[in-house]
């Protein structure tokens, strides 16, 4: 696992040092991806469409595999309220499947964790915080 990981950190070094180079930058992240996915599972990255259920500013994924445990956190960040709606469980479920479906190396975790995180623009240090977590056998 340690070694998917170094992978991954030494791609991402190898882009960002190729960004400064004359290439189109949509070219190169497009590459990124695409390695990440060839290293992780095609899916790894969060597609638009999770973002888009409540206009989420930032999306980010990362795992934690130990021997055969395994969990997946969906980190959701500033959400538009009024899309979240009043049953956030719901939404935080609906995204977990979204991904989950994707994802196609899913079934080799047990635990999908999905974090909605509302930050105050005027003071960045103040956060609010809901999580939600699920067996992943339960959507497959």
């Amino acid at each position: 696992m340690k070694s998917i990981f170094l992978k991954a950190i030494i791609s991402l070094m190898a882009i960002f040092l190729l960004g400064s180079c004359a290439c189109e930058p949509k070219s190169l992240i497009k590459v990124a991806m695409n390695g990440m996915n060839l290293l992780v599972g095609d899916g790894f990255l969060p597609s638009q469409e999770i973002a888009d259920l409540a206009g989420f500013q930032n999306v980010s994924i990362s795992i934690q595999k130990t021997n055969d445990q395994g969990e997946i956190f969906l980190k959701l960040e500033n959400g538009d309220p009024t899309l979240m709606g009043d049953r956030p469980e719901v939404l935080a479920r609906k995204c977990a499947e979204i991904y989950l479906r994707d994802f196609e190396n899913a079934a080799d975790y047990q635990q999908i964790t999905v974090q909605f995180l509302q930050s105050d623009p005027q003071n960045s240090e103040n956060f609010a915080m809901q999580e939600y977590s699920f067996e992943i056998s339960d959507f497959f």
